[in-house]
């Protein structure tokens, strides 16, 4: 991706909400089918790993589990929050 795109698209991020929060349950079926969803419709998404979701595997490690599983784009890993885009 070029880097103006992905500056554009890191500015962008910054003006909207995490739609979908990571818990204890980690990455399910269900919430990769609810992140599809939410990606057709806005392109691209925050969502919020909660602390408990750790409880196994690193924040970067599920931030690249989420773009793999979605095809997506990992835009940006702020604080707790990832930033996708399809």
């Amino acid at each position: 991706m070029e880097k103006d795109k992905l500056y554009q698209l890191k500015s962008d991020a910054s003006k909207i909400s995490p739609i979908l929060n990571i818990g204890k349950n980690g990455v399910t079926e269900s919430l990769i089918e609810e992140l599809n969803n939410k990606l057709k419709v806005n392109r691209l998404v925050k969502v919020r790993v909660l602390k408990s979701a750790e409880d196994e595997k690193d924040l970067k490690t599920i931030a690249d589990e989420i773009a793999v599983s979605t095809r997506s784009t990992l835009i940006d890993v702020r604080g707790r929050t990832v930033v996708l885009y399809r």
